[in-house]
């Protein structure tokens, strides 16, 4: 799952910080849950789980993945417009199927923004008679830039919601966390990442020839002569951006990445840019800015100032065609497809124009979608259940916290205090933003895009010097995910997540805590992960451990990525341990805290057995079935390059490291998940 430290809100803290501080009781016990009445089933199975996608020909010990999921593997189609397909798409599918009922409504019913935006976006009729029209005052505008005006267009260009060399947003700031700052950051890649520029792959050597021929046809659809070269030209400029770039394991890593500076000093660290009127025209004076990676920076600055200004141009003509093309004639929307889509990950097709129209408009106007979405599809139960479960893994992990035989008592105290302090966030925030501001006109769905992007790039800038916006999500009630907020010390849980197969009130709760309890441990944990442990009770980036501590848990977390690199999805394609370390942390202690809140709930008795199977299988059960999903391998091999979190098969494998796996499921030496008590990671 996409999950992410963003920002923003809080709606309700749960146990008091005296209480977290010295010691967390078990939740109160309840009774133990027997099978649910024929006239009350869950939505999969008899119990919660789709037993009938199993493999029971598999043994656990060897493939738990395959044992709980492989006929469900093999019987389950991709979309043909989809990358890949799984648990999440169900739940995603059925979100926009719902926003799409009210889009609908609101296109015929009256002159809603929302509506008006929907509208727009499906008339493709008046997109193709348009033509390049409304892009071209753009356009023009690039063409005539020379260098001393290049910075400030650049800067515009971020505000169009064109992709520039340089990441720019404005944030808290990491180590004071009570105000914003101005990030800056590497960028400039027109594809996913530094290695398909400059691999040896023969697969990535072919996706780079692809990009560079789909860079010249734009070129001459857009009416441009001497596509060929000139892509070559931005292709070229674009790798020797990446020859720049860190990697993304150094890129994560929130030590090496806060580099505050003066503008000064920036000018003084990367010359060949004018830092002082991009900035300026950003509309982004401050005393300071963060510089993520300085060296990439430097040497993006460098690069520029030796590239010939018609390659700048035409990069950012490129970069703005890409990004305006679901708005732009059919031929350039088909086009930046063809590459972004098939080439890079393997999708046959296209989208259904609705589908796109509804994630246009609920990214364009968020909360206006939200607040109708979770009026009419997030019951006040579903909410109230979930608190209960945040409660009790929120308590589960304190009482590992307090056992932990690394970590020095001082440190465990200060952990405590971090737990007590987290803001859980369920379903939706309890403010909206407004878009009066925004101007949304009927058939005119470039201008719409566009002035949504300068809207949301306004709204994020005018940010500085304001108290933080605490109540503001990074995420929409509509979105399956769930979200780790390391400087507000917050954990997200949007509407759309707490639906089966992660969470249903009519399904047996050791399904339920394998799900959606262990989707909240994980986020809970995320802020005890190799980057969020580095983040206190304030969310301050600061070190508030020992010496001791850090190197203890380096040398665990350690353990971990390399049993991570060992796995070989695609062949000569490992998984990056040490890129999804923090996803896989989170999933290893998230996992085992939601174990031990289901065990908390059952109050000493024992767990039914259903179905023959007993609760600590179910349990597992539940954790290895929101993990389904099937991958095209071009979809696959940007994630093994790219995604901090590893593909959905070992992340079900993480129950390896887990005893009670063993106890439940047996499985024996030889077979190829099973490790010895002494090589299972246990780090929380």
């Amino acid at each position: 799952m996409r999950l992410s430290t963003v920002t923003l809100t809080s709606l309700i803290a749960l146990l008091p910080a005296a209480l977290l501080a010295q010691s967390i009781p078990p939740s109160p016990p309840t009774a133990a849950p027997a099978a649910p009445p024929a006239s009350d089933r869950p939505t999969y199975g008899t119990f919660g789980f789709d037993a009938a996608g199993m493999d029971r020909s598999v043994k656990p010990g060897d493939d738990f993945y395959a044992y709980a999921n492989g006929t469900w593997a093999k019987n389950t189609a991709i979309p043909s417009d989809e990358s890949n397909y799984g648990a999440f798409n169900v739940l995603q599918d059925l979100s926009r199927e719902r926003t799409r009922g009210i889009l609908d409504a609101a296109k015929s019913g009256g002159n809603s923004k929302i509506g008006r935006a929907y509208a727009a976006f499906l008339d493709t009729a008046a997109i193709e008679k348009a033509g390049l029209a409304p892009i071209q005052p753009w356009l023009a505008r690039i063409r005539k830039v020379d260098m001393a005006g290049y910075p400030a267009l650049l800067a515009e260009a971020d505000r169009n919601g064109v992709d520039i060399p340089f990441g720019f947003y404005v944030g808290q700031d990491d180590k004071n966390p009570d105000v914003y700052a101005v990030n800056l950051m590497q960028g400039g890649l027109g594809m996913p990442d530094l290695d398909y520029y400059l691999s040896t792959d023969a697969k990535l050597i072919q996706t780079k020839a692809a990009y560079q021929a789909h860079l010249a046809k734009l070129l001459t659809l857009a009416g441009e002569k001497d596509g060929e070269a000139r892509a070559a030209a931005v292709v070229a400029f674009e790798t020797g951006l990446a020859r720049a770039h860190w990697t993304r394991i150094d890129s994560r890593d929130a030590d090496k990445t806060y580099n505050k500076m003066t503008l000064a000093q920036l000018r003084q660290s990367a010359p060949g840019f004018d830092f002082a009127a991009f900035l300026n025209a950003e509309k982004a004076s401050a005393p300071s800015l963060i510089v993520a990676q300085p060296t990439a920076i430097a040497g993006t600055a460098k690069l520029i100032a030796a590239t010939p200004i018609g390659v700048l141009r035409d990069q950012l003509m490129l970069r703005s065609l890409d990004g305006f093309a679901a708005v732009l004639p059919q031929a350039i929307d088909a086009e930046s497809f063809a590459f972004n889509g098939t080439v890079l990950s393997g999708t046959p097709q296209q989208q259904e124009r609705w589908k796109r129209a509804v994630g246009f408009t609920s990214s364009a106007l968020t909360d206006e979608v939200s607040k109708v979405y979770v009026a009419r599809y997030f019951p006040p139960e579903t909410k109230a259940a979930a608190d209960t479960m945040v409660k009790n893994v929120l308590a589960a992990l304190g009482q590992r916290i307090q056992k932990l035989d690394w970590m020095a008592p001082a440190t465990k105290q200060k952990a405590l205090a971090k737990l007590a302090a987290f803001e859980p966030r369920i379903g939706y925030p309890d403010r909206w933003r407004d878009y009066a501001a925004l101007d949304v006109r009927s058939g005119d769905a470039f201008g719409n895009m566009l002035r949504a992007n300068q809207w949301r790039h306004d709204f994020e800038v005018t940010k500085l010097g304001k108290p933080i916006y605490r109540w503001e999500w990074g995420m929409a009630p509509m979105t399956v995910n769930a979200q780790a907020n390391f400087g507000l010390v917050a954990i997200t849980f949007p509407a759309a997540i707490l639906q089966p197969p992660f969470f249903d009130p009519k399904a047996d709760p050791a399904v339920n805590y394998g799900g959606i309890g262990a989707v909240i441990g994980h986020e809970i944990s995320h802020h005890f992960d190799d980057q969020g442990a580095k983040y206190d009770a304030r969310g301050r980036l600061t070190q508030w451990w020992t010496d001791g501590d850090v190197q203890k848990f380096k040398a665990l977390s350690e353990r971990l990525a390399r049993q991570y690199d060992a796995y070989e999805p695609l062949p000569g394609m490992h998984v990056k341990g040490e890129l999804t370390l923090g996803e896989n942390s989170a999933d290893l202690a998230g996992l085992a805290a939601a174990h031990d809140a289901w065990l908390a709930t059952l109050g000493g008795k024992p767990a039914p057995v259903i179905d023959g199977f007993s609760g600590d299988q179910r349990f597992y059960l539940g954790w290895a079935q929101v993990w389904r999903r099937n991958y095209r391998e071009a979809n696959l091999r940007q994630r093994l390059l790219t995604d901090p979190h590893a593909p959905s098969e070992q992340r079900s494998d993480i129950v390896r490291n887990m005893d009670p796996w063993y106890t439940a499921y047996k499985p024996q030496p030889g077979e190829k998940l099973y490790l010895a008590p002494d090589a299972r990671v246990r780090i929380w």
